[in-house]
């Protein structure tokens, strides 16, 4: 399979290994340097300054807390003059507190400003990153989505998207600065004191990083743990919501509840692992980080009693050390949060390093429909290897023309209109449009040029209006009304409290299932394509809206090449060929009126759904009878119609 097309400005698709922080930033720094936006990259090198001037007033701080201590202490150089060192001894510590506050105001100031002006860098390349996956999500194939669950998919995304945040601010905000830091107190510190000093800092952050790399690693697994069971906890909540009905019809809130509390209890029991190993890490880090400020302090104590050393170096010692505290703890935090945010857009990168399984040929050009005319040239199909769907499928839909295709549930005459949207690619054969292969297509041109009626139609959750205009947006309100009464559904739109502002719900669920069905074919009408596909487009719709949407259908194809997946064969009785699909080939092909004569699986097909029709209008016309007061039913001779009106076990045997 050929790699997908990447745009220049975008890096390809890679995988996240495990802990690879070193590969994820090599494939971050294209969205925090991008190479069309001057703007950023200027934020980028304001917030470096910023850091080095926010580190440096971090390393002058403990300096000013020292000489102010001194001056309090009456150490360090003093006017010789009485009058002159009284002053001194008065204006010393406040001027070197003074001068302690300046720089912590200077530290905060230029930390938070490097913050605010990184900020807008980072959550470009959040937006770019949640961007670029959200695109490919919709670039991968149906199979893809059909094997996946949707919640589990935006969770996927959603953490993704706050992993990628995590480490963007992580590394330049809080990694970067960090190492710069120690190693400016380390070289503080060997000039200031000496080397015995470094190597108790060097012992306390070895040991320090070494604990806190052994105990992330033995809490990833945790985290990994705790995220599934959330996954699953999430898509068990959405699963539940949408088929909100289904669970009605069968009372089965208990069990959904239950079914619910079953995978929170899961991550319950991840989560509060979680925190107990955070916990241990922490105290952890409390502790091997006070052994190295203990070590330092008893040292610097010494001296000062051996006279080499102020008071001033002991606070100063101190302040170092907690100073260091700060980095050092960020360097385990850093640590930790980037693990975990590696952790949790593994599935993100995952699915970034997906290939599209149906891909443009190189060199595809756009589809030009001079006519309409489909062939389906010898079509092989198999979803699964060992499972061939269409053996051999061949037939011409010619240009103008409805051709509709029939067969037993499973016969593979949906997958016929999957085909020719090229959801998927062939096995064997080919399928052209007007003489142009559609595999050498583009997809954006082929799916313009169809329109396609579903047998379950799902709309998205906002206006009516919003959901016919999806078929051609740029179609103004009088096109998009115009499509609704073609489509016998602008009556029932205007009886609304909001028109066509009102909203259809979640899955278009407010809405009945054949006015669903109108709204879809209206956003077909609207889009106006040379070809249409009807897939069962009335299977949701009663008798009467049937023939009024029969009617719209037919004016609205009439003139365009038709291919209708039918169930109710009174819906294609005028179709031009009729083709008979059984185990994934034809059995069967030409007008209604043939097909009834060779009486075959068409023939049988036909006569058992006027079976059952001609049962269920014996039914309702038995229930009106009896509906009517005072009224005795005359005496039966006929025992052919005797069978007929007496009623339930002939009528459910006739439907079956």
């Amino acid at each position: 399979m050929t790699a997908a097309h990447t745009p220049a400005d975008q890096p390809s698709a890679v995988s996240a290994d495990r802990g690879a922080l070193t590969a994820t930033i090599v494939h971050l720094w294209p969205y925090i340097w991008p190479s069309d936006r001057r703007d950023l990259k200027l934020r980028v090198l304001g917030a470096a300054v910023l850091l080095l001037l926010a580190k440096l007033a971090t390393i002058v701080t403990p300096f000013t807390f020292k000489w102010a201590t001194d001056a309090l202490a009456g150490k360090g150089s003093a006017p010789v003059g009485a009058d002159d060192w009284l002053a001194w001894a008065i204006a010393a510590p406040i001027v070197m507190t003074l001068a302690y506050g300046a720089m912590r105001i200077v530290m905060a100031v230029t930390t938070q400003l490097r913050d605010g002006v990184f900020a807008k860098v980072a959550m470009h390349a959040v937006r770019r990153l949640a961007f670029r996956t959200f695109v490919h999500m919709h670039e991968l194939s149906l199979r893809f989505h059909l094997e996946r669950k949707t919640g589990g998919l935006t969770r996927v995304l959603e953490r993704g998207r706050n992993g990628i945040e995590t480490i963007v601010r992580m590394v330049i905000l809080q990694l970067a600065p960090t190492i710069i830091e120690l190693a400016l107190i380390c070289g503080v510190l060997m000039w200031q004191f000496d080397w015995r000093y470094v190597a108790v800092i060097l012992v306390t952050v070895t040991c320090y990083l070494v604990y806190t790399y052994f105990a992330t690693e033995w809490r990833i697994g945790i985290r990994r743990k705790m995220n599934d069971s959330d996954t699953d906890a999430n898509v068990k909540a959405i699963d539940s919501l949408l088929n909100y009905e289904t669970v009605k019809y069968f009372s089965a809130e208990e069990r959904e509840a239950e079914r619910y509390d079953r995978a929170m209890a899961r991550y319950e029991k991840a989560s509060t692992s979680a925190y107990t190993s955070l916990a241990v890490l922490n105290a952890g880090q409390a502790i091997i980080f006070t052994f190295g400020l203990a070590a330092a302090m008893v040292m610097c104590a010494y001296e000062i009693r051996g006279g080499s050393k102020t008071v001033g170096d002991f606070v100063l010692i101190n302040a170092m050390m907690i100073q260091l505290y700060q980095p050092l703890n960020f360097m385990g935090m850093v640590y930790r949060e980037i693990k975990q945010a590696i952790t949790d857009i593994e599935l993100m990168f995952s699915i970034l390093g997906r290939p599209p399984e149906i891909i443009d040929v190189p060199g595809a050009k756009p589809l030009t429909v001079t006519a309409g005319d489909i062939r389906f040239d010898n079509v092989v199909f198999a979803y699964e290897a060992a499972r061939p769907i269409l053996k051999g499928i061949s037939f011409t839909v010619p240009a103008g023309k409805t051709v509709a295709v029939v067969g037993p549930s499973g016969a593979g005459k949906s997958t016929l209109s999957r085909l020719l949207y090229r959801f998927y690619d062939l096995s064997g054969g080919a399928i052209t449009i007007d003489g142009q292969d559609i595999a050498k297509v583009t997809q954006k041109s082929l799916r313009r040029a169809i329109g396609m009626v579903p047998q379950d139609t799902v709309l998205f959750n906002d206006t009516i209006r919003y959901n016919i205009r999806y078929g051609r947006w740029e179609a103004s309100d009088a096109e998009v009304e115009e499509a609704a009464s073609l489509a016998q559904i602008d009556g029932f739109i205007r009886l609304a409290p909001k028109g066509y502002e009102a909203e259809v719900g979640e899955r278009g669920l407010k809405l009945s299932g054949g006015e669903k069905q109108r709204v879809a074919i209206a956003r077909t009408i609207l889009k106006g394509p040379p070809i249409l596909v009807l897939d069962e487009a009335t299977s949701a719709l009663d008798s009467h809206t049937e023939k009024e949407i029969q009617d719209a259908l037919e004016r609205v194809s009439k003139g365009r090449t038709t291919l209708v997946i039918a169930h109710r064969l009174s819906t294609i009785v005028g179709a031009d060929e009729i083709i008979v699909l059984d185990k994934g080939e034809i059995v069967e092909r030409g007008s209604h009126h043939v097909l009834l004569a060779q009486n075959g699986l068409y023939a049988s097909m036909w006569n058992r759904q006027r079976e059952a029709e001609e049962a269920r209008e014996r039914l309702a016309r038995a229930a009106d009878e009896d509906a009517m007061p005072n009224r005795n039913p005359p005496p039966v001779e006929d025992p052919a119609l005797a069978q007929a009106a007496s009623p339930l076990p002939a009528v459910v045997d006739a439907a079956e």
